[in-house]
C-alpha cells in the first residue's frame, strides 16, 4: 500500500517551496513498455495490472533555503511539469522515476548532478475562472505540451487516487550510482478534473511510442505549500554474499 500521508520526516531539509495549482494527468501503460526505460536497480510498479504514466504541470512557489521564511519578498516561483511513473526498489520501498523534468527556473539544472532529468525551457500556467491552462516547450525544440483542464469539486481520495498521486521519495542515477531523495508535505487536497485540450510529445521523447492502454485519469490540486525536500543519498548496490 502507499501511505496518503508522508512516511517520514524530513527534519534536514535541502529545499523548501509550496508545489501550487497542480494538474495529475496519469495513463495506463503495458509494464514492459515503461520497465524498458528504467534502470536495473528499480522495478515499475503497478496497479490493476498496469504501469502508470503521470504528466503533471504545476508551479513551484517560494524556493528557498531551510531557515528563510516562505514571506520574505522575491523568493523565487516558477512553472515546472514532469513526466513520471511509479517505482519500487530492490528492498521494496516506492517511489518516483522522472522520465523528464522541464523547468522554467535555470538554477534548478544543478540537480543533474544526481541524474535529476531537467529540460530548460519556456513553460507557463494561467489561471481563468474554473480553467486552468498549461503549456511548455523545451529549450530544444525537441518536446512540448499544451493542457487545459476545468477544475471541480474537491473528492475524497480512493486508494486508486492515492496510489497515483502521494510518493514520498524519488529515485535518480547518475554515473552508475542510484539515488534516493526523500520528501515530506501534507496529504494532496485533490478534486475533480476534466480535460478540455491536451497536445503533447513528452511521452514520446522519453521513449514511450506506444499507445496507452486506456483514457487518461485526471485529477486538480490547489496544492500544498510546506513543502520539504531531503538531501539526497546513494543507494549502496546489493550484493549477493557467497557461501563461504
Amino acid at each position: 500500500m502507499v501511505a496518503h500521508g508522508a512516511e517520514q520526516r524530513v527534519r534536514l531539509p535541502a529545499l523548501r517551496a509550496g508545489w501550487l495549482t497542480q494538474t495529475f494527468v496519469h495513463w495506463p501503460f503495458r509494464p514492459e513498455a515503461v520497465q524498458a526505460l528504467l534502470p536495473e536497480e528499480l522495478v515499475v510498479d503497478t496497479y490493476d495490472g498496469a504501469a502508470w504514466v503521470g504528466l503533471t504541470p504545476f508551479v513551484m512557489a517560494d524556493v528557498r533555503l531551510p531557515g528563510v521564511p516562505a514571506a520574505l519578498p522575491g523568493l523565487p516561483t516558477f512553472a515546472e511539469t514532469n513526466l513520471r511513473t511509479y517505482v519500487r526498489y530492490r528492498d521494496g520501498r516506492d517511489g518516483l522515476w522522472f522520465l523528464s523534468i522541464e523547468v522554467a527556473f535555470l538554477p534548478m539544472l544543478a540537480a543533474r548532478a544526481i541524474g535529476a532529468p531537467y529540460n530548460p525551457g519556456t513553460l507557463s500556467v494561467s489561471t481563468d475562472g474554473d480553467t486552468v491552462s498549461y503549456s511548455g516547450t523545451r529549450g530544444n525544440g525537441d518536446a512540448s505540451y499544451r493542457l487545459i483542464v476545468r477544475r471541480g469539486d474537491p473528492i475524497e481520495p480512493t486508494e486508486r487516487d492515492v496510489w497515483l498521486t502521494s510518493r514520498w521519495r524519488a529515485y535518480t542515477r547518475r554515473l552508475g550510482t542510484l539515488w534516493e531523495t526523500p520528501v515530506e508535505h501534507e496529504p494532496w487536497p485533490l478534486a475533480h478534473a476534466t480535460l478540455d485540450l491536451l497536445e503533447e510529445t513528452l511521452t514520446t521523447a522519453a521513449g514511450l511510442e506506444e499507445a496507452p492502454l486506456g483514457e487518461p485519469v485526471v485529477h486538480f490540486s490547489k496544492g500544498v505549500r510546506q513543502v520539504r525536500l531531503g538531501l539526497s543519498t546513494p543507494r549502496i548496490p546489493w550484493r549477493v554474499r557467497q557461501p563461504s
